[in-house]
């Protein structure tokens, strides 16, 4: 391993209380703490799309089409992947991310000779052990060589501080992706109820402990764009092999094989590509619009190279 972490702590601030702003719970997870600033080792011009029938096979060749995992993980790099998996819902519902999806992002980081690889969420249904084999992911991604976990103790948050918020000034972090050397966030793309569309950067809902403060703020939207100007993956890859297009985001509902996986390093361009799956613009998803305007990425499409395989 490297001898510093690219996300580990830079000094500690003060108390909670003089952080707080409206719209921000009193998470009691330890001392606030500053998230150590980062550069993705893969372009953000960049966005690659896989297409075909198999899961694993297009999120090999959509990883590849950036340069392959090795360009983003290196010798005995500790590795956090965080799917959906927050519902109690089989593979084929498309409520949470495909297992295979993870199993092979699993695979390509021990490949590139990650010393250890975590798969981390917050789960919503309970039990959360068995959730995680109904969806499928536990298994899967324990085979493939990977520590599955639910962060179901506030023992396993860590506060932050997240000062270019302009809703929050601070909230948690599952510890552990603070500490890795390489975080990827493994969406999947669905229809939600509150903000359109769940796809990359609302998928990190399930790194802090506590959602329902994001949900009874005044903007779901803005909470979900100032927590990644703090909490921002190295890797984003969409699931579209099947997407849930109506009663997101548990579902049962209506769901449409688009047969996809979506690669970035520009969480912005990955989410305004997956609302066009939708029939959206990506103006038209209240997150995606605001992040744009916040500098987080792009979601001007035609000023991303799109690589296209399969």
């Amino acid at each position: 391993m490297r001898k510093l972490s690219r996300r580990e702590f830079i000094g500690a601030a003060a108390g909670l209380g003089a952080a707080l702003v409206t719209g921000c719970s009193k998470n009691e997870a330890g001392a606030l703490e500053s998230v150590k600033p980062h550069t993705s080792r893969l372009d953000v011009k960049n966005l690659a799309v896989a297409s075909g029938k198999d899961p694993a096979k297009n999120t090999r060749a959509a990883v590849d089409a950036l340069g392959g995992m090795k360009k983003l993980v290196r010798e005995g790099d500790v590795v956090v992947i965080k799917p959906n998996i927050a519902w109690n819902r089989p593979p084929d519902a498309a409520a949470t991310t495909n297992p295979h999806v993870v199993s092979e992002l699993v695979k390509m980081c021990k490949e590139a000779g990650a010393s250890k690889v975590m798969v981390l969420e917050h789960v919503i249904d309970k039990p959360a052990e068995a959730l995680l084999s109904f969806t499928g992911i536990g298994p899967a991604a324990e085979a493939a060589g990977a520590e599955v976990r639910a962060a179901q103790n506030e023992s396993d948050y860590r506060t932050i501080s997240i000062p270019k918020g302009k809703l929050i000034k601070n909230d948690t972090c599952i510890k552990d992706i603070l500490k890795a050397d390489v975080f990827i966030n493994v969406p999947i793309a669905k229809s939600h109820s509150s903000t359109k569309l769940t796809l990359g950067m609302k998928n990190l809902m399930g790194c802090i402990w506590d959602r329902q403060a994001w949900h009874q703020s005044e903007s779901l939207d803005q909470c979900i764009v100032d927590y990644i100007t703090a909490i921002r993956p190295d890797l984003t890859v969409l699931d579209a092999n099947k997407i849930l297009l109506t009663n997101g985001p548990k579902g049962p509902g209506n769901t449409k094989n688009v047969n996809q996986v979506i690669a970035g390093a520009d969480p912005v361009a990955v989410d305004a590509y997956g609302a066009t799956l939708f029939g959206l613009k990506p103006g038209d998803v209240g997150f995606i619009k605001l992040a744009s305007e916040l500098g987080v990425g792009e979601m001007d499409l035609s000023k991303i190279s799109i690589k296209r395989v399969g």
